[in-house]
């Protein structure tokens, strides 16, 4: 067993399954919606952290649900490059509170 320069400690190799303890993990993510007025009743929302995930409403909670479902458009996986992707993967689940 090693120690990482994170502090994570890694196992050796079993077949081609590495395994690795890591000391903390968050269960949650926190995300920056920012509202601009668009003018004309308008809002737009932008997840600052991921870019393309930005959508506009009529008002602020329009304008929050559909950033909501741009993020979700912009995290969702492109088949075909999930299908030529190599390596370890598993599924990551990222809910969004109301």
């Amino acid at each position: 067993m090693s120690v990482a320069a994170d502090g994570s400690r890694r196992t050796r190799p079993i077949g081609r399954t590495t395994r690795a303890t890591v000391p903390a993990v968050s269960d949650s993510l926190e995300l920056t919606v920012r509202y601009e007025d668009a003018g004309d009743g308008w809002v737009t929302a932008q997840v600052l952290e991921v870019p393309g995930a930005i959508s506009e409403g009529r008002g602020r909670g329009e304008a929050r649900a559909n950033v909501i479902d741009a993020l979700q458009t912009v995290l969702m996986p492109d088949e075909q490059l999930a299908g030529e992707a190599s390596g370890d993967r598993e599924p990551l689940i990222l809910t969004v509170g109301g």
